[in-house]
C-alpha cells in the first residue's frame, strides 16, 4: 500500500498553480515499496525499481561499421591512393583472430571483430579491387568505419536509470547487455467509480433525466494505459454513508481511488463529505481551465492508507485534470521520474483571451498553413461537457498563467493527446 500521511496534500493558498502542485507531489508523496523480478518480455510499461548497471562494454569489442576492408592508417599515402594486398576475410561472428599486417588489407565485413593492427576501414563502395589487392583513395581519417568497444554504454556505467518507464527500445538495451529481467516497481492499484444520481451504465435504459457513465471508460482507459491495476467500483449513489462505506473498503486494497463527480460546493456533493468521514480532504482549487475542482486527500482503509482524487463531473474536465494532476500523482506513486513536457511551437489560429494565474488548455486541430507551418484551429464548441471536441481534435493548447490574450498568428504550445497520455 501507498504510505501517505493524513496532510501530505495541505497547500495553504487560495489556489494552487500547477508548478506548485508538481512541487509537493514530488516532496510529500513516496512511491510504492514493493518490487518484482520481471522477464524482459513482461517488461514493457513497468517502472525500472533500481539502475541498471552494464555488465559489459557495448559494443563488448572493436568492430567494423561497414562492409570494406580493414587497414593500418599509417600505411596509408597522404597524396594518392594506396595499394595493399588482401591478406584475409573476416564475417561477422567468425572467431578466428587476424593480424593485420603493414601493407596489407583485410575484407571485412558489418559486425565482425578488428582484425590486431587494424584501426580504419574503407566503405566497398569507395575501393578499387585488383585481383589479390585493394586500390584506397586518400583522405579518409584515422578511425573511420570503426566501432569500439563500450563506445554505447562502458562497462559499470548505468545503462537504464530508476524511475524509467520501460519502453521498447529500453528493454533492447537490457537484452543487447545479455540482461534477462529486471527488477521493478509493482503496479499500481486503483479503484475508480463515478458517482450522481444522474449517472447510468451504458447499455441500460435512459431515464428522462438521464445520462450515460462516460468518465468511468475514459478513467480506466487512461489509467491502464500507464500501466494501473483498476478496480471499477461502477457508479455509487449519491448517499455519504455508503459512499463512506465504499472508500473505505476501497482504500484497504489500492494505492490510490479516482473518482468523478460530487466534489464541487453543491448541497448535493456528498463524496467530499464521505471523504471527510473516513480520512482528510484538502479542497485544491487548481489553478487549471477547465477542471478547477479537483479535490485530493488521504482515506483511512483497514491495513493502510490510499491516496484520493475526486475529479469534476464534465469528461473535457476529467481528462484535462487526469492527464495534468492525476498523471503527476500516478507517476509519482509509481515511482516513475517526472514527465517534462515539452510543448510543440505551432501559429495560433484565432485570438484568445483568459484570466491571468491560471493555466488554460484549449482543444485545437492541427492544420498546415499556405506556407507549410502548423497552424492550431480552436474547436468551435468550449464547454467542459462536449466529448467531440476531444475526438475531433488533436490535442491541447496550453497557455501560461501569465498569459492574459493570444493575437492570430502568435506561436503558442501545442500538447498531443498521445503525449498527453503516454
Amino acid at each position: 500500500m501507498a504510505q501517505l500521511s493524513d496532510d501530505c496534500f495541505a497547500f495553504s493558498g487560495p489556489l494552487l498553480r500547477l508548478d506548485d502542485m508538481e512541487r509537493l507531489i514530488a516532496e510529500r508523496i513516496a512511491p510504492v515499496a514493493e518490487t518484482d523480478r520481471v522477464p524482459l518480455a513482461a517488461a514493457r510499461g513497468r517502472v525500472l525499481a533500481a539502475d541498471v548497471v552494464a555488465p559489459v562494454d557495448l559494443p563488448p569489442f572493436d568492430n567494423s561499421a561497414v562492409d570494406g576492408y580493414a587497414v593500418r592508417h599509417s600505411d596509408l599515402k597522404s597524396d594518392a591512393d594506396t595499394r595493399l594486398a588482401i591478406s584475409g576475410r573476416l564475417t561477422a561472428g567468425a572467431g578466428e583472430a587476424l593480424s593485420l599486417d603493414v601493407g596489407n588489407a583485410i575484407r571485412i565485413f558489418t559486425g565482425a571483430a578488428m582484425p590486431k593492427g587494424a584501426d580504419t576501414v574503407f566503405m566497398q563502395e569507395d575501393v578499387t579491387t585488383d585481383g589479390d589487392a585493394v586500390v584506397v583513395p586518400k583522405g579518409l581519417r584515422r578511425g573511420a568505419n570503426r566501432r569500439l568497444a563500450g563506445e554505447d554504454i562502458a562497462k559499470g556505467a548505468v545503462a537504464l536509470a530508476a524511475g524509467t518507464v520501460l519502453e521498447p527500445q529500453h528493454i533492447a538495451l537490457a537484452a543487447a547487455l545479455g540482461i534477462t529481467d529486471l527488477n521493478v516497481r509493482r503496479p499500481l492499484k486503483v479503484a475508480i467509480f463515478s458517482t450522481g444520481d444522474e449517472v447510468v451504465e451504458p447499455g441500460s435504459a435512459l431515464p428522462r433525466a438521464g445520462v450515460y457513465d462516460a468518465n468511468r471508460y475514459l478513467l480506466r482507459e487512461l489509467l491502464e494505459r500507464l500501466g494501473a491495476r483498476v478496480t471499477d467500483l461502477g457508479i455509487l449513489a449519491d448517499d455519504p454513508t455508503s459512499l463512506a462505506r465504499a472508500l473505505r473498503a476501497a482504500a484497504a486494497a489500492h494505492d490510490l481511488i479516482v473518482t468523478s463527480g460530487g466534489v464541487s460546493t453543491g448541497e448535493a456533493d456528498y463524496v467530499r463529505e464521505a471523504v471527510a468521514q473516513i480520512g482528510s480532504l484538502v479542497f485544491w482549487r487548481v489553478a487549471i481551465k477547465p477542471g478547477r475542482p479537483v479535490a485530493l486527500g488521504v482515506i483511512r482503509g483497514e491495513g493502510g492508507s490510499a491516496a484520493f482524487v475526486g475529479l469534476p463531473g464534465n469528461p473535457v474536465a476529467v481528462f484535462v485534470t487526469f492527464v495534468r494532476v492525476v498523471k503527476v500523482l500516478l507517476r509519482r506513486l509509481s515511482g516513475a521520474r517526472p514527465q517534462t513536457l515539452l510543448p510543440l511551437p505551432v501559429r495560433s489560429g484565432f485570438a484568445y483571451k483568459k484570466k491571468k494565474d491560471r493555466r488554460e488548455y484549449v482543444r485545437v486541430a492541427l492544420r498546415r498553413g499556405a506556407d507549410g507551418e502548423l497552424e492550431a484551429i480552436k474547436h468551435p464548441q468550449d464547454g467542459a461537457g462536449i466529448l467531440t471536441s476531444l475526438t475531433q481534435t488533436d490535442g491541447l493548447l496550453e497557455f501560461p498563467e501569465e498569459t492574459t490574450s493570444i493575437a492570430r498568428g502568435d506561436h503558442v504550445g501545442f500538447l498531443s493527446y498521445a503525449v498527453l497520455m503516454d
